[in-house]
């Protein structure tokens, strides 16, 4: 036993659970927990430039690592300004450890100086939350929060920390990684082999099979199993945005992303299979828009580690609550199947894909981002990290980067966050430092988080940054385009800065395509260069994300679909 102040125990904690890196911002309420830092040599510090930054960049240092990422700020507005990155975190499933400063414990319930609520704020926003009460519980409470966050339906986990604790010199013992006991928390992993006995029999009896693949699969690390899975029987596979990936974009097999903006292969598909099976989605309404018509002639099975989400949107005819790994090793353990004449059905797909592909209209006086795109996906091999921010330029990425492996798309799904892909990128290049990453973004999400930018240049982090300019929030504008008479109310910038000097002030390369005849040559370049660059591509206005499922329609019942 050594006497050692509230701060190093936590930081020893962090430690003990292999934690590398913290994404951070410092405050008064957490400064003895940065003064700690100041000499500690086992985790690395991340000097953000605003919380929802810090947990942005964790994020996306989660979805490429498979590690839980960990933030720091201060009280009040510190760990309000992180609310917005936990609820995203929540609502893609992603481990989280977010550490927020609190008063003292005197000032607790008192309108102090920076004081505010977060367990009330964050409750229905995490997986769980704590407020230490004690410098003994520092240990316990780490191992818990890291255990909750990381088993059955991940998410993110808040510690506050109180001021006075983190400063409190007290004998401890130096924490340890220990087996937590949570009596009451048991997430089940293992399927039911009854249920995976229907689940076969269902598919020796279809005639018309499809695989849907969520982000589940990935976070299961299940994809060499689901490769396996559709391979052996041959079976379409569709996936949504966040399990683009896990079926290389290549393969014959795969028919693209599914739902709003998914192909029209994967939304036919849909229409008119018999039996679905769905691995690790949780039919957000992106995907079922009306979930009364979805898959409307289709066996259901569903897979998901969370109950909850069986049934919540669409009826399911064969429930698995289990892990998606788990359940492919059954599957593809069990006696094998005879292999069915499925010829109608896997040509009737065919001509689907090959008549009615992801595209659109060339142009000799315009650039296109589809065609930005897929010439960044040639020049990448397909094998990127891949950040987007959200809107019309997250959609084209979906639809034209050629995909080639899971935990490669690092992007907001459940909750949509503009502001999300610059953060992200950087959080990814962190984790994985010898990997190219490129980052799509459009400009209206690069002016809420551009101030991280100077991280590019702080940690030397060669990010290729792909400014996608139509001087419009373009989802909104399409929208109101579509569906508000041309109402673009609020939606054009008037002004905006010159992004290429805001790029330079921060240190960076920077440079303005404007030519589609040289956009190829030039991007090649940039490409070959080993530093970060930020290039701003000025786009049409008038380009749209087509085709697109209607707000509240059927998947068959697309609209902007082009026959080739």
């Amino acid at each position: 036993m050594t006497k050692r102040t509230g701060a190093h125990q936590l930081l020893d904690a962090l430690a003990a659970q292999e934690v590398e890196f913290i994404f951070g911002y410092p405050g008064g309420a957490v400064l003895p927990i940065y003064d700690a830092l100041y000499d500690y040599q086992k985790i690395k510090h991340i000097l953000v430039r605003h919380e929802q930054g810090a947990t942005h960049a964790a994020q996306g240092y989660t979805k490429v690592s498979g590690k839980p990422g960990v933030v720091l700020v201060t009280s009040g507005p510190g760990a309000t300004n992180a609310v917005t990155g936990i609820a995203d975190a929540m609502s893609d499933s992603l481990p989280m450890i977010v550490l927020t400063g609190q008063v003292a414990t005197s000032g607790i319930g008192k309108d102090s100086f920076q004081e505010a609520d977060m367990l009330g704020i964050t409750m229905p926003i995490t997986k769980y939350n704590y407020q230490i009460r004690a410098v003994e519980e520092i240990e316990k409470v780490v191992n818990e929060a890291f255990h909750l966050a990381t088993t059955g339906r991940m998410g993110p986990v808040v510690i506050d920390i109180p001021k006075d604790l983190m400063a409190q010199l007290i004998e401890l013992e130096a924490p340890q990684k220990t087996p937590v006991s949570l009596p009451n928390y048991q997430p089940n992993r293992l399927p039911n082999p009854q249920q995976i006995k229907k689940v076969l029999e269902a598919l020796s009896q279809a005639k018309r099979p499809l695989v849907l693949v969520g982000a589940g699969v990935s976070h299961a690390h299940a994809t060499k199993e689901l490769r396996a899975f559709i391979q052996h029987y041959q079976l379409p596979t569709l996936t949504t945005l966040l399990g683009l990936g896990v079926v290389a974009n290549d393969d014959p097999l795969f028919l693209g992303m599914g739902g709003m903006h998914g192909s029209y292969a994967a939304n036919m598909a849909l229409t008119e299979c018999d039996l679905l099976l769905n691995f690790g989605s949780r039919f957000d309404d992106r995907l079922a828009s009306s979930p009364s018509d979805f898959a409307p002639h289709a066996k259901i099975v569903h897979v998901d580690l969370d109950p909850a989400e069986i049934g919540k949107v669409v009826r399911v005819d064969i429930p698995l609550v289990a892990d998606a790994k788990e359940t492919l090793l059954a599957l593809n353990q069990a006696d094998q199947l005879p292999q069915m004449d499925r010829k109608d059905w896997s040509e009737t797909l065919a001509e689907y894909k090959l008549h009615y592909p992801f595209t659109y209209e060339a142009s000799s006086d315009q650039i296109k981002p589809q065609a930005v795109i897929e010439t960044i996906g040639r020049l990448t091999n397909g094998e990127a990290l891949v950040a987007t921010d959200v809107g019309q330029h997250q959609m084209w990425v979906a639809q034209f980067y050629p995909f080639t492996s899971d935990h490669q798309l690092i992007t907001s799904g459940g909750l949509g966050t503009m502001g999300y892909g610059i953060p992200a990128a950087i959080g990814a290049q962190i984790a994985q430092p010898d990997r190219k990453v490129v980052i799509f973004v459009g400009d209206g999400g690069f002016q809420m988080t551009n101030q991280e930018l100077i991280l590019l240049k702080q940690y030397q982090l060669p990010i290729k940054v792909i400014l996608l300019n139509n001087h419009t929030l373009g989802m909104v504008h399409q929208w109101q385009h579509t569906f508000f008479s041309d109402h673009y109310s609020e939606s054009e910038f008037e002004q905006q800065p010159n992004f290429v000097a805001l790029a330079k002030a921060y240190g960076l390369d920077a440079f303005t395509l404007s030519d589609p005849q040289t956009v190829e040559a030039q991007l090649a370049k940039a490409f070959d260069d080993p530093n970060a660059q930020v290039i701003e591509i000025i786009i049409p206005a008038s380009e749209e994300v087509l085709p697109m499922v209607p707000a509240g329609k059927a998947n068959n019942q697309m609209i902007g679909v082009v026959r080739v």
